[in-house]
């Protein structure tokens, strides 16, 4: 697989946006911090966040400015989060290490790793010098510890820089008192305050003297980005070694005294009820077997292993009565969306006007992380304790207290680091379960969910259609309008909160919940003349998710091959035609970077082609080319055990995020969503029958392979277009659908209006069965993994 590391040499500086006679950047502008009382040097930061200015660009037909392009759900999250920036703190230790307790989930996308390097470019510290571990649950926070929306290097970019920066200023003025030097003659390099004399402290020594015994107000001056010796470079992750070597501590991996392996067994249909158990007291006395409990989300078994719990889950005779999705088909759920479609009100004028009108359906897709769903939970008559990866552990914590009959206070949460999210990790249904359970049985448990589990009854993105209807006339788009219709989406895990807090500030007047969410996150990056993209949902039976991107995959994939149709008429290229209808530069630029780079146009065999797409999201800008095979031998192709179809033969993608803190782990993140986008397009999806998915684990769940990833893979991070960073963490995955999408249009001669594209009634697996559960452990080893 070929990579292109990001890409800097031989571009252009972008201009300065700076007035005339001020230094340029970020940097030269004073900030507020705070030293806070503390036997060794704290400090925390009050600092304001800034968004990128949009530039504009001239079209013939000129669309008005969308909600999302006013203020974006980033923005708002920024905003939220800014008044209690203040309560994040730095600590230097005496060993000259700092701490830094981020108040985000770590699941996989690498935020510790460049609030690190935040930290070490302020503070003049090696990075391996900075420690950041995960806060707990912290309610003072409100809104500040809410991980989702791309948000925590947007939100904590300033502050996290203005509290290192008090640090490095408090050093120096130890120092100085030390040394009996005015602090402008000293300078600070790797962890040590310098004199021009030679004389050399390190930052371990001042941390005591640098103590405060009151809380003090201090302005500071961030560094200038042409001073960053950190802050732009590629770094490997921090936790990269751990994660290797096995050594990385996730929630199963902790050792609470006396939390037993503990399992559900849970209902053969969505949100089944337990009516009754034949054999409690057999199951009870199985090898191992310490406690089984009915439960509201099914019954919970305990015992001395995980083994065992499999055991006892499978060995349960439980009567279940129906669920929320009782009956209910994909057949069923397609009518039901198309039922409550909104209309759309610009009908093609004939001789005038011409028009593309298209339906896409987008099926069900496992929001399922390769970390299964977990918590620890120990709770006591009068308090509680609460291990588990969170992304809203404020939630998490209000919602199990009220559950509980305790106060807040009395509930501790713990969040550990998360292998994969994806939003799963934003609802807390394993820390609530445990605490249920525990609560129950009056003793701690260590609840795992089987894969099974999460694939059947865990959260999934919603099944959706979008209606489009694109006119156009002489040559131009005149109107653009999308329908997208929706299973509900929950947002119950504390966005809720931060909107109804920042009502006043949204520019969608009395939008429902779900479609102020929708209008923060859409954006056309084109001139598509009268544009309107509106949301109607319906079915609240299901669990469902803000799954990475929320709407964005479907949405974009939807207008891009409607894009593709519009092209195709009006007789123009179809790089060409996006090109003059973008409205801003940047997304021109990364536009052309994937075009030049990619080739785009040059000949392709039969039942092979290219797609295009651009994405603007929280302030970046992305632009994905795939090429696919679609060819019979390469569709015929046989792995067992799996699904092959079409294969995406290369991508090459051009992303910018205004400033990128990581460009190594912006790649990353950007091959992940990549590989999300190519499996929503061609193979990750549920299937749904008689109330129950059938998907059962990742095995028949067709995620991206390795045998469907591109071979030829170019990621190229633009230079910087601003001096903040701007959203990344799901950036790609639109893009790349949409890019896969075109291509495969392009290769079969259709446009493929169905997605994955291999969702058809005919399944490439068999599945397990619905009862019991979960399927005995394997016991043929490494043959059963794929």
């Amino acid at each position: 697989m070929a990579r292109r590391h990001p890409a800097r040499e031989n571009e252009p500086s972008p201009p300065s946006t700076d007035a005339p006679g001020e230094a340029p950047g970020i940097g030269r502008r004073r900030f507020l911090g705070y030293v806070l009382a503390a036997p060794t040097l704290t400090v925390a930061a009050q600092a304001g966040a800034e968004a990128l200015a949009p530039t504009t660009a001239e079209a013939v037909v000129p669309s008005l400015p969308g909600p999302a392009e006013l203020l974006d759900l980033n923005d708002l999250l920024t905003t939220a989060a800014l008044p209690t920036s203040h309560l994040i703190t730095i600590r230097l230790d005496p060993d000259g290490t700092a701490h830094f307790a981020l108040p985000r989930a770590e699941v996989g996308q690498g935020v510790t790793t460049s609030s690190a390097m935040l930290i070490a470019e302020e503070l003049d510290l090696p990075l391996e010098k900075v420690r950041v571990t995960l806060a707990d649950a912290r309610p003072e926070l409100l809104f500040n510890q809410l991980t989702g929306g791309s948000n925590t290097t947007v939100s904590t970019y300033t502050p996290i820089r203005v509290a290192a920066a008090v640090a490095r200023g408090r050093l120096l003025h130890a120092a100085s008192l030390v040394l009996g030097e005015a602090v402008s003659t000293l300078t600070t390099k790797a962890g040590t305050v310098l004199s021009p004399a030679g004389a050399v402290l390190g930052y371990g020594e001042l941390a005591v003297r640098a103590a405060a015994v009151a809380d003090t107000a201090v302005t500071v001056t961030l560094k200038d980005r042409a001073d960053f010796r950190v802050i732009g470079t590629g770094r490997s992750r921090l936790d990269a070694l751990a994660a290797v070597t096995g050594r990385k501590r996730f929630a199963m991996d902790l050792q609470v005294e006396g939390a037993l392996p503990t399992m559900v067994c849970r209902p053969p249909t969505i949100n089944g009820t337990v009516r009754s158990v034949a054999n409690l007291d057999a199951v009870r006395a199985m090898p191992g077997v310490t406690d089984v409990v009915t439960v509201s989300t099914g019954v919970a078994v305990r015992a001395r292993t995980f083994g065992q719990c499999i055991d006892a889950v499978r060995a349960l005779d439980v009567d279940w009565g129906p669920g929320t999705a009782e009956d209910a088909t994909d057949a069923t759920v397609l009518d039901e969306l198309r039922r409550a479609e909104l209309p759309l009100v610009v009908p093609p004028l004939p001789l005038l006007t011409k028009a593309v009108d298209a339906r896409f359906t987008f099926h069900f897709a496992s929001n399922a992380a390769l970390e299964t769903n977990c918590a620890i939970a120990d709770v006591r008559p009068d308090s509680a304790e609460i291990w588990g990866s969170l992304k809203a552990p404020i939630v998490a914590q209000e919602q199990i207290a009220l559950r509980l009959g305790l106060p807040v206070s009395a509930v501790r949460v713990h969040v550990t680091e998360g292998g994969g999210s994806f939003g799963r990790k934003l609802f807390h249904d394993a820390a609530h379960e445990a605490a249920e359970i525990s609560k129950k049985l009056g003793k701690p448990v260590k609840l795992m969910w089987h894969r099974t589990d999460d694939f059947r009854q865990g959260r999934t993105h919603p099944m959706a259609t979008s209606r489009v209807r694109a006119t156009y006339s002489l040559g131009e788009v005149l109107t653009y309008e999308q329908r997208h219709t929706s299973v509900a989406t929950d947002f119950g895990h504390g966005i809720g909160e931060v909107l109804t807090a920042e009502a006043a500030r949204l520019p969608v007047a009395d939008l429902t919940f779900s479609e102020t969410m929708f209008q923060l996150t859409q954006i056309s990056p084109y001139h598509l003349g009268v544009t309107t993209q509106l949301l109607a949902e319906t079915d609240k039976g299901y669990n469902t998710g803000s799954m990475r991107n929320i709407y964005s995959p479907n949405v974009r994939t939807a207008q891009e091959l409607v894009l593709d149709e519009l092209a195709r008429r009006l007789g123009e290229d179809a790089y060409e035609l996006r090109r003059r209808l973008l409205k801003e530069s940047r997304a021109r630029a990364v536009l052309d970077k994937v075009a030049r780079l990619g080739r785009w146009g040059r000949p392709m065999e039969p039942g092979t082609g290219q797609g295009l797409a651009v994405h603007p999201e929280y302030h970046s800008y992305v632009a994905v080319l795939a090429e696919i095979d679609c060819r019979p031998a390469t569709t015929g192709r046989t792995v067992p055990n799996a699904y092959t179809g079409p294969r995406v033969t290369r991508v090459v993608c051009a992303v910018d995020v205004g400033l990128a803190v990581n460009p190594r782990g912006l790649e990353a993140q950007m091959m992940g969503g990549i590989s999300d986008g190519i499996a929503l397009a061609l193979t990750s999806g549920l299937h749904l029958k008689d109330g129950a998915f059938l998907e059962s684990s990742w095995d028949n769940y067709y995620y991206t392979r390795q045998w469907n990833t591109p071979p030829e893979l170019e990621i190229v991070v633009m230079p910087p277009t601003g001096e903040t960073p701007g959203g990344a963490g799901e950036l790609a995955v639109a893009a790349a659908m949409a890019a896969v999408a075109g291509a495969y249009g392009r290769a079969t001669g259709t446009m493929p209006t169905v997605f994955p594209v291999n969702h058809t009634a005919r399944l490439a697996f068999t599945p397990t069965p619905a009862v019991p559960p979960i399927p005995a452990s394997p016991t043929d080893g490494r043959d059963r993994v794929l």
